[in-house]
């Protein structure tokens, strides 16, 4: 079982290696096992990470849908327990990325488009890649 902080250097990597749907993986292995009151936070990070991976798989409308709802969801549990940045993720920057990428996702979504992964990975914790 990974630490909290393992699972977010984990997806970060796996993030940025072009391979969201391993780093949906680990977030969902975080849901699964760590306590009730985070359960929130890990399962919107897992959902932003397969989002991105249905975008980058061609699947536009669904990875539209898939960004959008994992934004809202890392938005409202960060606002419910009042922790702006768990575990150094920069939650308010995560859910702005998301609904951007979003966007631009569904504007392609006609043409089902599919986006680089890697070139699109989030910063977790902010800032520019490592």
């Amino acid at each position: 079982m990974r630490t909290p902080e393992e699972s977010v250097a984990q997806a970060q990597a796996l993030l940025d290696a072009g391979r969201p749907f391993h780093a949906h993986e680990v977030f969902e292995d975080a849901w699964k096992t760590g306590p009730e009151a985070e359960r929130g936070l890990w399962k919107g990070l897992a959902q932003v990470a397969v989002g991105l991976t249905h975008s980058a798989r061609g699947n536009t409308k669904g990875g539209a849908r898939l960004l959008l709802r994992g934004a809202e969801a890392v938005a409202e549990w960060s606002a419910t327990s009042g922790l702006p940045r768990p575990y150094g993720i920069d939650v308010a920057e995560l859910a702005d990325w998301a609904r951007e990428l979003s966007a631009r996702v569904a504007e392609n979504s006609d043409d089902a488009v599919p986006i680089d992964a890697a070139a699109h990975a989030p910063r977790l914790r902010g800032g520019t890649p490592e």
